[in-house]
């Protein structure tokens, strides 16, 4: 005789999962029209990596506020419980995406290729880990996310070349951004923690977009 699965997901209020949708629906319309600008950009840069990277990047984005917003929208167990693994995967290929315009174009060489195969690698890992373990071992997730963002300290050096000083402030402050808004996130016992969290995010992808529209170009177009 066939049980019928339980599907266990996380419930917020209805006041916080309000926030939760309409945070991150702004973020999804914020970045269609980001993706919009990064393909414009990278085609006047006649760059065929910035060519590549930067929709990467934007479709990243999209990927992630559309999951989210779908995950926090939905109602249904079932559903909701397929939804949370998209969402979370979809933070993997957010922080793989924002890497790829800084690794491909800024770096541009073997450094920029093995971080790139390096984020990439840890990314697909990720996904398929939040496949099969949604639900557990959300600390050491969290853990990996910080991690796996920061990583692009190793290369601090070649960047403050290629991206510049304020190119770099933004990088770095999109970081902290994220990093604040994980620790946030992991203190159950604050209010609106999630709803806080995705405040933080916003705030962290709109500093990176600003890193990689302004200040992200080939290195042989600096002088």
């Amino acid at each position: 005789m066939k049980t019928e699965k339980t599907y266990l997901v996380h419930t917020y209020s209805d006041l916080e999962e309000k926030l939760n949708v309409w945070s991150h629906f702004v973020g999804l319309v914020m970045s269609v029209v980001a993706l919009i600008f990064l393909i414009f950009k990278a085609v006047a840069l006649e760059n065929v990596w910035a060519m590549i990277s930067f929709p990467i990047f934007g479709v990243s984005m999209i990927v992630l506020y559309l999951a989210s917003t779908l995950y926090h929208f939905s109602k249904t167990p079932k559903i909701r419980y397929r939804l949370n693994i998209f969402d979370h995967a979809a933070i993997y290929v957010l922080i793989a995406g924002s890497y790829t315009p800084f690794v491909l174009v800024s770096l541009n060489g073997t450094e920029g290729y093995v971080i790139f195969s390096i984020v990439w690698g840890i990314a697909f890992l990720g996904i398929i880990f939040k496949i099969f373990f949604t639900g557990r071992f959300n600390i050491l997730s969290t853990l990996l996310y910080v991690v796996m963002g920061w990583l692009i300290i190793f290369s601090f050096k070649s960047l403050m070349i290629s991206l510049n000083y304020d190119g770099l402030i933004w990088l770095i402050s999109g970081g902290v951004a994220y990093t604040v808004g994980a620790i946030l996130y992991s203190i159950n016992k604050l209010k609106f923690n999630h709803a806080i969290f995705h405040i933080f995010v916003l705030a962290g992808t709109f500093c990176h977009f600003v890193s990689v529209y302004f200040y992200v170009i080939p290195v042989s177009s600096i002088s």
